[in-house]
């Protein structure tokens, strides 16, 4: 069994405690969350943000639905490709329209850790699994 691919192993720097950053672990939780093996999803995180920058929603949310499934292809993400691009977009635009673009600004709407959750599992493609990598990392820096 492999071990766990965490946000530093992917650069992601959480104790920043930055928006930025939270929003970088969200995308790699998504893209883990899906049945695909990890160096997969990692491999198309890197090209995603690291490699094309696309790292805010705004950012992320302005490219087209073909340049994601592209980004996504390169990084070897074939089997989910199309309807990864569409939710990422969706969570994008979600993100942006109903938080300003901030997790933190999710996590303060947020009664509690329980609510926390269920918003995040609101957004189309993210269900238990991905809020579980997520949280796994993110609960030590939201406060």
């Amino acid at each position: 069994m492999s071990t766990e691919i965490s946000a530093s192993d992917l650069n992601i720097d959480l104790e920043s405690g930055g928006d930025r950053e939270l929003f970088k672990w969200f995308i790699a939780s998504f893209l883990f969350g899906k049945r695909i093996q990890q160096d997969l999803a990692a491999e198309a995180y890197r090209v995603i943000v690291d490699e094309r920058g696309y790292d805010s929603p705004q950012a992320l949310g302005d490219c087209s639905w073909q340049e994601i499934v592209d980004m996504l292809d390169e990084g070897h993400y074939v089997r989910y490709d199309e309807s990864t691009a569409e939710r990422l977009l969706q969570l994008c635009d979600k993100l942006t329209t109903q938080y300003q673009g901030k997790l933190t600004h999710m996590y303060r709407a947020s009664e509690n850790r329980e609510e926390f959750e269920q918003r995040l599992q609101e957004f189309n493609g993210v269900g238990p699994k991905t809020v579980e990598i997520f949280m796994r990392e993110a609960q030590q820096v939201l406060h």
